[in-house]
């Protein structure tokens, strides 16, 4: 997914002169043929993105739209007053490429695991927020991510996943796309957690439940009347984000159906990365199991909240 997006600037950047690419302490050959074209768009700051935040919001206020990418925690809150000051309130077009969303970095511990990065950046007034769940949805956002004012944080996974999104669904910000409508429950997703909940969806689907699933890229601007329609058909919703159940994409879907009038109030259940530091090492996908994010365990929590429902006569 990163050099997906990575590749999307240097296209960009060819067409268009005033596009600038800043790398922070990248490795050894990445963007080399950027560096060769195109060597005035581009720049390698090192170890100092507080430096970097503010060089590029200097740089978008001479008419440059500035991409930056390093490691998602040290763009997001080793720079949150900068982002704020910087990019929030200047509004210039800076896109902030967060390489590692969530729990990408498990093997090296908390201090690298971005799972507070959206609830940071959503708190910054006039800052979107994308994260797509495949390299080829990645695309898309980039490719669209040149027409947009204001700046923007985008949180780029792993890579490697497996293709789910749909050229013909097209991407635009602020736009959630219904992979499956809504049935006797609803996931809304952010990011890689969209494969997931397709794979539960699936296998709920053979004992006759029936799962709609709400893709939500864009973080914020978010696409409350995309919410509201597809929750109002719904018993349950379940929200689902590599990311602390603290300021996500739960609390905004909490925060949108609590504001709404339903006929009948649909079951909400957010499901997420608890409120800790994660204590212990491993796989991506191991911390993902462990605080109930893969498609067995996202199964069985619908089950289970299907059945309450039920008991309690709604």
């Amino acid at each position: 997914m990163r050099k997906r997006c990575l590749d999307a600037v240097y296209r960009l950047a060819k067409k268009n002169k005033d596009i600038v690419f800043i790398g922070s302490d990248l490795g050894v050959g990445v963007m080399d043929d950027f560096k060769k074209e195109l060597p005035a768009q581009w720049f390698m700051e090192g170890v100092s993105e507080q430096h970097i935040i503010g060089m590029a919001s200097g740089l978008a206020m001479t008419g440059k739209t500035v991409y930056f990418n390093t490691i998602a925690t040290f763009i997001t809150r080793r720079c949150l007053e900068q982002n704020i000051i910087d990019l929030g309130l200047s509004d210039v077009k800076v896109r902030l490429l967060g390489s590692g969303g969530g729990l990408v970095y498990a093997p090296l511990g908390p201090t690298h695991l971005a799972t507070e990065d959206l609830a940071l950046m959503r708190a910054i007034p006039n800052m979107t927020i994308v994260a797509p769940c495949d390299a080829e949805e990645m695309e898309r956002a980039m490719m669209a991510s040149e027409r947009l004012p204001g700046p923007l944080y985008v949180r780029i996974a792993k890579g490697g996943e497996a293709v789910v999104s749909k050229p013909e669904q097209g991407f635009e910000f602020g736009k959630a796309i219904v992979h499956r409508p809504a049935g006797d429950l609803l996931f809304v997703t952010t990011g890689v957690m969209l494969s997931r909940a397709l794979e539960a969806a699936q296998a709920l689907e053979k004992e006759g439940i029936s799962a709609g699933i709400l893709h939500a890229h864009t973080v914020k601007p978010f696409d409350a009347p995309a919410l509201l329609e597809q929750a109002a058909k719904a018993k349950v919703v379940i929200s689902l984000e590599e990311h602390t159940l603290a300021g996500g994409l739960g609390s905004i879907v909490a925060e949108v159906l609590a504001e709404h009038a339903f006929e009948k109030t649909p079951l909400l259940k957010r499901l997420g990365i608890p409120d800790v530091f994660p204590d212990r090492y491993g796989s991506q996908n191991t911390l993902l199991e462990r605080y109930g994010l893969s498609a067995p365990l996202i199964a069985e929590h619908a089950r289970k909240l299907l059945q309450t429902v039920r008991l309690a006569g709604a």
